[in-house]
């Protein structure tokens, strides 16, 4: 069973600017709740709840209970809008969730073992193709994140999507092909000259010193 975040909101009356810019003097931040062939709901949210979540890592895949008059909706954020100077969050859109119907999400990947890696530790560099993969899930099975485990991969080695940990009942929208997640790149050439390059004496040798008269 999936686990759902619970964000406590208040219902608001009226839509437009006008209502929206009266929510935010009150303190709130005006959003909307779309989706499953229902009309619209109109709420309005605790600034502190939304920067709360945003602030945590996968906050476009988890999944939310909008407790609206008491009455739980189930739903995920599909974007937050921010004030241009403040970067306060200024208005949210969430998608209702329907039973049974599958949802696009973004879920993350989190890399493991790092440390271990044998191509890290000969150099090579990780070069992150998709810090999340957009995937058709049922609302109840969402993933938090897949895994990629990095500690058997060398230099030139990669992370496909067949690769990845957690990914039980989630399909990817990129189509069916075995898509990259990261590579181990080689390392980067040294910008630094070798100590015997730079102690070698200058072309011509030395000269031999004056003799005295």
């Amino acid at each position: 069973m999936a686990n759902f975040t619970t964000i406590e909101a208040e219902s608001r009356e009226r839509a437009g600017k006008g209502a929206a810019r009266a929510t935010r003097r009150q303190g709130k931040v005006p959003a909307v709740i779309y989706g499953a062939k229902q009309a619209p709901t109109l709420i309005a949210l605790d600034p502190r709840a939304i920067l709360r979540e945003i602030q945590r890592s996968g906050w476009r895949s988890r999944l939310y209970e909008v407790k609206v008059g008491g009455e739980p909706v189930r739903a995920l954020i599909r974007d937050v809008q921010f004030h241009k100077v403040t970067d306060q969050p200024e208005h949210v859109d969430f998608q209702r969730l329907a039973p049974g119907e599958r949802i696009r999400v973004a879920v993350s990947v989190v890399f493991h073992n790092e440390a271990t890696s044998m191509g890290l530790k000969r150099g090579g560099v990780l070069n992150v193709v998709r810090h999340a993969v957009e995937c058709l899930c049922d609302p109840d099975n969402v993933p938090a994140h897949f895994d990629a485990d990095l500690g058997a991969l060398d230099i030139n080695d990669t992370v496909r999507w067949s690769n990845l940990a957690g990914t039980e009942g989630a399909r990817p929208s990129i189509g069916e092909r075995d898509f990259v997640i990261a590579t181990i790149a080689p390392p980067t050439k040294s910008q630094e000259a070798p100590a015997a390059e730079a102690a070698a004496p200058a072309k011509g040798g030395s000269k031999a010193p004056a003799k005295k008269k």
